[in-house]
């Protein structure tokens, strides 16, 4: 099973991913990113791994050449983090790989990017998100390649569930369409 997930910013694509995890209880592993508030307003992003070690991945604050906006990427840092808890679940095969998610800030790491490319071509279930709008070769191709489900109002609260039924085998519906 490759499921790639997306839908606007705020839909709640976060949650559903950390939602199959708690789901799975300890058999899916992987990556999610959360946003960091100071005084009531977004000041960063954080990479939690499924195993509870995170790291800051940007802020608007810190010493970084890399940018998205406003925030300063720490590519490095990500990296280190990230980059050989991946290597490792490729090599342990969990039931499940998650990384929330594809988009500009992590791809700005070349390691990763190049990890990502790896699970378009491994045998194995993943379950990423992915941006609603990018031209990235990369995000476009696993839009293409992986089961696409568009996150709404409507289905998000069910999307756990029927993620985790079709990883066990009991899925059968309509496939969610765009």
């Amino acid at each position: 099973m490759k499921v790639a997930v997306t839908g606007r910013p705020g839909i709640g694509k976060t949650t559903l991913v950390k939602k199959v995890v708690s789901l799975l209880k300890g058999e899916a592993k992987g990556f999610w990113t959360e946003e960091v508030r100071r005084a009531g307003k977004r000041w960063g992003f954080k990479v939690v791994r499924s195993d509870g070690r995170e790291g800051l991945l940007a802020s608007v604050e810190g010493d970084s050449p890399f940018r998205v906006g406003k925030y300063r990427v720490f590519v490095k840092e990500f990296e280190e983090l990230v980059v050989p808890f991946l290597k490792e679940l490729l090599r342990e095969k969990p039931r499940l790989i998650v990384v929330d998610e594809v988009g500009k800030m992590e791809l700005l790491s070349s390691q990763f990017r190049e990890l990502c490319r790896r699970f378009l071509v491994e045998e194995g279930n993943f379950l990423v998100t992915v941006p609603l709008r990018s031209s990235d070769p990369l995000v476009l191709d696993f839009k293409r390649q992986f089961k696409l489900i568009h996150l709404t109002l409507t289905n998000r609260n069910r999307l756990p569930y029927e993620i985790v039924k079709e990883l066990e085998g009991r899925g059968g519906g309509e496939e969610e369409k765009l």
